[in-house]
């Protein structure tokens, strides 16, 4: 994992570019092309219960070890193969990287591992079903909590039950950093000082980089990527288990201009599905 003491410059022009739309330069050239792989973590536990997740550790579900084993096999179908990977510090990305590339008979491959890749911290929604979310508070209401770009939800409490501030793989992060509660033009800002820093840099050496990681910190990578505006983030949903590959030119920026979806690997009507399935959460009875 590297540490954020490795992460100076890119940091602050990161930052300037989720506030003031100011783009910093990629930190090296890439080659013509590179090759990066997005895969979100198979189906959780609390994915199968329908609870807003968020840090709060939960492992693969039975479902998502299988999703992640098939996207292993996808990639290897596709002559797709990681020279480098990088997750968040969750067990679920963890997990879904390693079955993904013990399908590929490909277990060696490095792995660097970063808390700016975590998902979205879901404040004092962590551990709360979705379903009786919108029925205590509306349907508005929790869409804007899960889907509007800058209005976050309730920061965490000292007594939720489900509190993940206090896990000792976040110890390193100082208190006025460590998330309480975020929208996703935080984890913008948090994100893309480690993609800058460390993401691109394998790219620029010409691996094929895999990221193994969650629903919004895959999101916020993917604005970024295809540029996609504020207000049109929120209809993006990017289902378990399935990878998504971008060939980027020399600027770290895609080569060709596609919706999100339409680089997904495996047959498009179950993606189509899936994708549907997730945006669907939310409502009573999902």
């Amino acid at each position: 994992m590297l540490p954020d003491a490795m992460l100076p410059t890119a940091t602050a022009t990161a930052t300037t570019t989720a506030t003031t739309g100011v783009e910093p330069a990629p930190l090296a050239s890439l080659p013509m092309t590179s090759t990066l792989v997005l895969l979100r973590h198979g189906q959780s536990t609390w994915n199968a219960e329908n609870l807003f997740t968020g840090w709060w550790d939960a492992d693969l579900s039975d479902k998502g070890r299988a999703e992640a084993s098939a996207a292993g096999a996808l990639l290897a179908e596709a002559g797709i193969a990681p020279d480098v990977v990088h997750t968040s510090l969750q067990t679920r990305a963890i997990r879904t990287a390693n079955l993904a590339l013990d399908e590929m008979g490909m277990l060696w491959v490095p792995v660097k591992r970063h808390w700016r890749l975590n998902e979205r911290h879901y404040g004092d929604l962590t551990g709360c079903n979705k379903a009786e979310a919108t029925a205590q508070f509306g349907e508005d209401q929790v869409k804007v909590w899960r889907r509007s770009y800058d209005t976050p939800p309730p920061a965490i409490s000292a007594d939720n039950p489900h509190n993940p501030n206090d896990d000792p793989r976040y110890r390193h992060i100082p208190g006025d950093v460590l998330p309480q509660a975020e929208c996703l033009a935080d984890v913008v800002a948090r994100m893309l000082p480690y993609f800058f820093d460390a993401i691109v840099p394998d790219l620029a050496h010409g691996a094929t980089v895999l990221v193994a990681a969650h629903g919004n910190s895959l999101r916020a990578l993917v604005k970024h990527l295809d540029q996609i505006a504020d207000d049109d983030i929120a209809e993006l949903d990017i289902p378990t288990g399935v990878p998504l590959v971008f060939e980027l030119n020399d600027d770290a920026r895609p080569a060709e201009a596609k919706p999100a979806l339409a680089r997904a690997l495996g047959d498009p009507e179950a993606v189509r599905a899936a994708a549907e399935a997730v945006a669907k959460q939310a409502t009573a009875g999902a």
